[in-house]
């Protein structure tokens, strides 16, 4: 068995029928999310880290996605739940628009809406979307999506209190009918089973709040300290906070507003997320928001092996699954990046004042549309440089009209572009947008006198052709070299 696994095409060559073996038979953590495991004996499909299976190797059948799984008619594993397995990360993607279009359905984009409606924000016919998806994750949009919503409400039964009907809705799910049908197909059993089955959890997990309290699963090793120093490095006051191990902010998603309040669960390879009830409707996007922000879907070991071997041993030993912080909303990076050390300003002049009993959050942050309105004028009466506030102005404009997409799946090279010709951007800072709004672990800003001094380099030429080496990982790279810098 040496030859790849043929059952989709997206599969990774790499991931041989062998290396699925035995990386099932060790339940190595650096494989989860990576491919799944169907038990031909039970018609149950598990994560490679499962604790509870015990079967021969002749009756296990490898899938690169949950929802190809389920195509092939395998249901969930009750145990090991593989909706909390983390994910691929964007740039593993082989296809664009297949990645975007994933990334977005994985979000809830067809939750309420058709697969013809988010061909044509992607300009593309919904022949074209469906054919791609095909291709490189062997199901259809709405296969995808309706996995997707299952194994979110899956997660919301075992993990919430919620009523089911909450939990339907809360999934994306337009009827509880549809959900309970569909529920009941996919699974051969009743929503209600998986709250019977769930192990018996502590009755106060988050004391003295009616937050809802959530995990999100990671491979290890994580270095959350190292990624909690560059969090309240860059907070911007009044919407994010940094309190000892714990991050905190404000999010507006879908006309919802709320409070997140996000820690590292230690052994358990997981963060534990609390979320406001009233952000409640927007749980899909916001989790999936969350995975990316705090880089949830990298794989470590790869990364730092390649880094270590490339001339930067030491400061990965320093910092083992060291974690590029994202964006929750794209728009904020590029005005905390352009306003600089007035954001707070900016953000009390032009957010919205919003109680939520934690004195470090007291306001949403403007939206792109509200920059745009007030105007490079009203930005530089804030403090805000004059040929800053007219660069910001222009980004906000921008993205305000749909000319730059700030989101992870965008196209790299056309986004760069844009953000770079505009006058008080430049290279330096429009890759330090694009990594993080963008999510794009191999943007490197070679003209950063920092990165230059912590490379012992004196040139963005030489910075660049030294960081040939750590392709396609020089994200990672960069964060290294500035922490270096700044002696953390």
């Amino acid at each position: 068995m040496s030859a790849p696994i043929a059952l989709l095409p997206a599969l990774d060559t790499t991931l041989t029928a062998d290396v699925c073996q035995r990386a099932t038979r060790a339940r190595d953590p650096r494989f989860d999310g990576l491919f799944f495991v169907g038990i031909t004996t039970t018609g149950v499909y598990c994560r490679p880290v499962c604790p509870s299976r015990v079967t021969y190797p002749d009756r296990r059948r490898f899938f690169t996605s949950a929802a190809a799984a389920e195509r092939a008619g395998y249901r969930p594993c009750l145990r090991c739940r593989p909706e909390l397995a983390p994910g691929r990360a964007l740039c593993d993607a082989v296809s664009q628009l297949a990645a975007l279009a994933a990334h977005r359905i994985t979000a809830g984009a067809l939750n309420g809406r058709s697969v013809e409606a988010l061909a044509r924000e992607f300009g593309v016919s919904e022949r074209h979307l469906r054919r791609a998806l095909e291709r490189e994750l062997g199901v259809s949009p709405v296969e995808l999506a309706q996995t997707h919503r299952l194994l979110f409400a899956k997660r919301l039964l075992a993990d919430t209190d919620l009523p089911v009907t909450r939990v339907a809705f809360a999934s994306g799910f337009q009827s509880l009918r549809r959900f309970n049908t569909l529920f009941h197909e996919r699974y051969g059993m009743a929503p209600s089973v998986v709250r019977w089955a769930r192990p018996r959890r502590a009755p106060h997990a988050v004391p003295e709040t009616d937050l809802l309290r959530l995990t999100l699963a990671y491979r290890p090793p994580f270095a959350w300290d190292a990624l909690l120093a560059v969090l309240r490095r860059d907070a911007l006051q009044g919407v994010e906070m940094v309190e000892g191990r714990r991050y905190g902010r404000t999010v507006r998603l879908d006309e919802q507003s709320g409070v997140v309040l996000v820690e590292d669960a230690g052994d358990a390879a997981a963060v534990h997320v609390d979320v406001s009830p009233l952000l409640e409707p927007a749980l899909m996007p916001l989790l999936a928001r969350l995975r990316q922000f705090f880089d949830l879907d990298a794989q470590p070991t790869a990364v730092d092996a390649h880094l270590a071997q490339t001339g930067l041993g030491d400061l990965v030993r320093a910092r083992p699954g060291l974690r590029i912080p994202c964006a929750v909303d794209g728009f904020e990076i590029a005005l905390h990046a352009l306003s600089g050390a007035q954001a707070h300003r900016v953000v009390r002049a032009l957010g919205e004042p919003f109680d939520t009993g934690i004195p470090a959050l007291t306001h949403i942050a403007p939206g792109a549309a509200r920059v745009a309105e007030a105007g490079a004028r009203r930005l530089a009466t804030l403090g805000v440089p004059a040929r800053r506030a007219d660069a910001l102005a222009t980004v906000a404009r921008l993205v305000a009209e749909g000319g730059v997409r700030l989101e992870p799946g965008s196209d790299v090279g056309t986004t760069y572009r844009a953000l770079a010709e505009i006058d008080g951007v430049g290279d330096r800072l429009a890759t330090t947008i694009v990594v993080r709004a963008l999510s794009w672990p191999d943007a490197f800003p070679a003209s950063d006198r920092a990165l230059q001094r912590a490379a012992g380099v004196s040139s963005a030429h030489a910075l660049l052709a030294l960081a040939e080496r750590w392709r396609p990982w020089r994200g990672y790279a960069a964060l290294h070299l500035r922490l270096r810098d700044e002696g953390r």
